[in-house]
């Protein structure tokens, strides 16, 4: 059955389009990814989806009813913090339990089951402000995990966390989703998608491609790509490299480049030749697989972090 479906969306604003006649297809139980920079669609998209906002032209349907019918199948957690700083823990849940109908007592009682299913018990009378983004972000999570919710729509709710408290994150998603709940993921962050059973790959309002993280990674074409750490980054040794790329870009990283190449065992050695009798030194090299990062910058020439902070969304 399908959770969730969107057809023909359209959304503008003035002159902007920001969603050009999309079509989204979610089946229920899936854990799906929509990965691209701001900018591209995809928080306009899931407020649409969660009837926060509505779209300009064009439709969706949740279990194949319109989004405010079913609004009590979907939690929605926003990109930016929506708990209440000054309350305390459990203050927030009750006041969340207490807007969807729960009594005084159940509210309470459901409560304290959120915060123990999040790992936030022990701090439930601690004030919000005194939380770690990780411990926020939990309790934020708690939110969404009322019984009758189906559908968890998560927009990049790992920024500002680090890669521990970012795996720690989707542990517990993954512990407390069953077969029958579907999880929608908004994320710029390749490893994040990497956990979603199927990635949508958004840019410029559209799906440009769709596909589990090995098939878009397969379909791509993209082969092994070495990666080089360089004592400097200018036009010479790029165009030194250019002469062992595989493909007409090179990926340029903090630290130096990425090229694609078939045969990266017998291209290594050449490249560190001829990089150090140009007068230059190689830190480090090796080859790496390709990543859902990788073949975003394929399809549309574009880094999805770099064009995350350069790009800022419109929000209204």
């Amino acid at each position: 059955m399908l959770a969730i479906e969107a057809g023909n969306l359209t959304k503008k604003y003035g002159k902007t389009t920001v969603l050009d006649n999309l079509n989204l297809n979610i089946n229920e139980g899936e854990f799906y990814c929509l990965m691209g920079p701001n900018g591209s669609g995809k928080t306009t998209l899931s407020s649409i989806i969660a009837s926060v906002r509505l779209p300009t032209s064009g439709e969706v349907k949740i279990f194949g009813k319109k989004p405010e019918q079913s609004k009590r199948l979907i939690g929605y957690i926003p990109q930016e913090n929506f708990s209440d700083p000054n309350l305390t823990g459990i203050e927030n849940i009750n006041y969340f339990a207490k807007m969807l109908g729960y009594s005084n007592k159940d509210a309470k009682a459901i409560a304290l089951k959120l915060l123990k299913k999040v790992g936030l018990f022990e701090e439930r009378d601690k004030r919000v402000f005194k939380f770690s983004g990780g411990m926020r972000k939990k309790l934020e999570l708690s939110t969404i995990l009322f019984p009758h919710i189906k559908i968890f729509i998560l927009d990049e709710p790992t920024t500002g966390l680090d890669p521990s408290a970012r795996r720690n994150f989707f542990g517990l998603i993954d512990e407390l989703k069953d077969k029958s709940t579907t999880v929608l993921l908004i994320s710029h962050i390749g490893s994040d998608a990497e956990l979603a059973t199927r990635v949508g790959l958004m840019d410029k309002g559209k799906i440009i491609a769709e596909g589990s993280p090995d098939e878009l990674k397969n379909n791509s074409g993209l082969k092994n790509m070495i990666n080089i750490e360089l004592s400097v980054k200018n036009e010479k040794v790029k165009n030194i490299l250019s002469d062992f790329n595989k493909a007409e870009q090179i990926f340029e990283t903090s630290e130096g480049y990425k090229i694609y190449s078939d045969e990266t065992s017998e291209v290594i050695p050449e490249i560190v030749r001829s990089v150090e009798a140009s007068g230059y030194k190689v830190l480090q090299i090796g080859s790496v697989i390709p990543s859902l990062e990788d073949v975003f910058f394929k399809l549309t020439g574009k880094k999805v972090r770099e064009a995350n902070e350069e790009s800022k969304e419109t929000k209204k």
